[in-house]
């Protein structure tokens, strides 16, 4: 069963680790829904996952089926998670 609260060390401001951290192209990531975020992106994507195809700058393009369609959205490393 998932976890729905965060543990006392996680709460508050963001890691620097977390910000600065790479994602390599072929990754699979999820959209982290996290709350102590600001979030620029549709709130419907928290949750899914898709593959990371390239990056620009400090942004990576992120690959994710909605619906019938892929869709390629550009998101900041802090708001993914890579899956195993």
């Amino acid at each position: 069963m998932a976890r729905r609260t965060k543990k006392v060390r996680e709460k508050g401001k963001l890691r620097l680790s977390s910000y600065f951290k790479n994602i390599d192209a072929g990754v699979r990531v999820a959209v982290a829904d996290d709350r102590g975020v600001k979030i620029g992106f549709p709130a419907r994507l928290r949750g899914m996952s898709g593959k990371v195809k390239a990056t620009r700058g400090r942004f990576v393009e992120v690959e994710i089926k909605d619906g019938n369609k892929l869709k390629t959205f550009i998101i900041h490393p802090v708001h993914l998670k890579v899956l195993v």
